[in-house]
């Protein structure tokens, strides 16, 4: 059941295109045209509709900027629409927007369902939404780390589950590998900071520091520094407020303040208001008094005494070389030694550290070795499964007599701690595990199986993606598919197969194929040509819709190079009837 389909893509001032409007079906679209007609710019366009790289190259000389807006029919609770409304796009009628704005400078800006959103995200959508096989991606499918991925895809569950436990347990070795790594290798290091630590601590240690004593040592010296004149201001303060005995007709602030008083309480039963400042006057009367008292007693306990001055300063200068060293102040030192203990115990329990992770390395290397035993065996089950698939698509596809086998490898080492024990032997293994896949193609009875790389023509190589695509679209299916020129190479009744097997595929997803083939667009549900004017560019009446005589006269000029040719004519009428009838 196809969930999303792709109705529309209007596409400005890309490459030769001007304005043109590109209308698609919910099953087998065909894009046709001359050589350098601009067919491989709808490619180009959806590839940036799903976040693909903005080249500014492709801009329309002369234009500010090309801009391509896609329309796509979404369900709801597809994972592409539950994204996007996440995102802030709105369905409007179960329709999403796309558009991609491409400057002339460079400047790159998205929109999805009329919000703007990162390109990122429109690479996100994509894989639930389009997938996209042109030669480039051919050539991926060469790569061996592709055919892992390929086969892994297929294989679904039974592969997910052991290699999303694998995936966890190589990320924690590979962490207790580096904890390793960098307690041996750095243990040097390691022990000339253990040394440093130590004497630190121990002149901490061997200092006592109290918190704040620095602080208090400091106004005790600063108070010892100057008790002569500290003494002599007090005593003359006392005598100003008690009166000096030396002086016996000396004023004294006590006195006057008692004569206040005392002339206030004779009349002050006359008026409340003389009365309360009779009471405000005795209260300054008794604060004199003890402010008196403590300067006698602060005068008379000053210690001036130059020997504890200087068991001061010493202390204050055995303070100061910690806080020189180890913090801002006393409180800083004792923060510092405090850190410090902790990292000298960490630093300490080195040896008990390394035998922790050797010990935790070896049951993940263990965990590991059970782990990729299982994928492989996983892989080994989906991989008959797959190649017998593969090869049925190869025989529809007019190579009846070419297998496909997939090679699962594990390479053996010498060096047993760096790798894993699978199958009772060291093994090499990776992030996703120790298996090396190949996909292998026998074109022809006695043939050797070799590599798809070395085994198969262009022609072939595209018939092999073809099929893997139509497997997958059994087992894992996306809505729609577009095909760059994967005929490339194919000819005859081959072609016809290619097109028959896309028209198949076009049942249950939507199919767009930029093909240069008479025989794969035969097969087409939908049949656009893009044309350019006689100026070189390609407008909105550029891409039109072949039906009726205006498609048989297409197909003939693909075959023949004449429109009007009436051999051609004749082969371009039967196929579309053998198209409509061999399906």
């Amino acid at each position: 059941m196809v969930v999303s389909v792709l109705e529309e893509m209007r596409i400005r001032s890309l490459g030769v295109i001007d304005d043109a409007v590109v209308e698609l079906s919910p099953g087998f679209t065909a894009v046709t045209g001359e050589t350098g007609a601009g067919k491989t710019m709808v490619v180009t366009s959806l590839g940036l509709l799903l976040g693909g790289r903005a080249d500014p190259a492709l801009v329309r000389v002369g234009a500010k900027a090309a801009v391509v807006e896609g329309r796509i029919a979404v369900d709801r609770r597809s994972p592409a629409a539950v994204r996007a409304e996440e995102a802030g796009a709105e369905l409007d009628d179960g329709t999403l927007l796309v558009s991609r704005t491409l400057s002339a400078e460079g400047r790159s800006r998205a929109h999805l369902g009329g919000r703007s959103v990162p390109v990122g995200l429109l690479g996100e959508l994509a894989d639930d939404l389009v997938a996209v096989h042109g030669q480039t991606d051919q050539q991926g499918l060469l790569r061996p780390a592709r055919q892992r991925e390929a086969l892994d895809r297929y294989a679904g569950g039974a592969v997910a589950a052991p290699l999303a436990k694998y995936a966890d347990a190589y990320r924690r070795l590979r962490a207790v590998a580096a904890g390793l790594d960098e307690l041996t290798t750095r243990a040097r290091e390691r022990a000339q900071e253990a040394d440093l630590l130590r004497f630190g601590l121990d002149e901490v240690a061997a200092a006592e520091p109290l918190p704040g004593e620095d602080a208090e040592l400091a106004a005790e010296a600063e108070r010892l520094g100057h008790a002569e004149s500290l003494s002599s201001a007090a005593t003359a303060a006392h005598a100003a407020l008690a009166g000096d005995p030396e002086d016996p007709e000396g004023v004294e602030a006590s006195s006057l303040v008692a004569g206040a008083h005392r002339a206030l309480e004779a009349v002050r039963s006359h008026d409340p208001a003389l009365a309360a400042l009779a009471e405000r006057i005795g209260e300054i009367g008794i604060l004199v008094a003890d402010v008196a008292g403590e300067l006698a007693g602060y005068a008379s306990g000053l210690d001036a005494d130059p020997r504890r001055l200087a068991v001061v300063e010493e202390r204050r200068a055995a303070l100061t070389h910690l806080t020189r060293k180890y913090g801002e102040d006393i409180t800083g030192v004792l923060a510092w030694a405090e850190r410090g203990a902790e990292r000298l115990g960490e630093l300490e329990g080195d040896d008990e550290r390394i035998a922790e992770l050797t010990a935790e390395r070896d049951v993940l290397r263990a965990e590991l070795g059970a782990l990729a035993q299982e994928l492989s065996d996983a892989r080994a089950e989906a991989a008959g499964r797959f190649a017998e698939a593969v090869t049925a698509e190869l025989a529809e596809l007019a190579m009846p007599h070419a297998r496909v086998s997939f090679a699962i490898r594990q390479h053996a080492t010498d060096d047993e701690e760096s790798g894993i024990e699978v199958g009772g032997r060291a093994v090499t293994f990776g992030p996703h595990g120790a298996d090396d896949v190949e996909l292998l193609l026998t074109p022809h009875p006695g043939a050797q199986p070799r590599p798809i790389a070395k085994g198969a023509s262009g022609g072939e190589l595209s018939r092999v993606m073809l099929a893997v695509e139509v497997v997958f679209a059994g087992s894992d299916p996306v809505p729609t598919y577009l095909f760059d020129e994967v005929d490339a190479g194919v000819g005859g009744r081959a072609a016809v197969e290619v097109g028959r097997r896309l028209a198949r595929l076009a049942r249950t997803a939507q199919v767009v194929v930029v093909t240069h083939l008479p025989q794969v667009a035969a097969f087409a549900d939908r049949h656009l040509v893009v044309e350019k004017t006689h100026e070189g560019s390609v407008t909105r009446s550029g891409v039109k819709a072949m039906e009726g005589e205006d498609r048989v006269r297409e197909l003939s000029r693909m075959l023949a190079g004449q429109e009007d040719s009436q051999l051609a004519r004749a082969h371009a009428e039967e196929l579309l009837e053998a198209a409509r009838t061999g399906r």
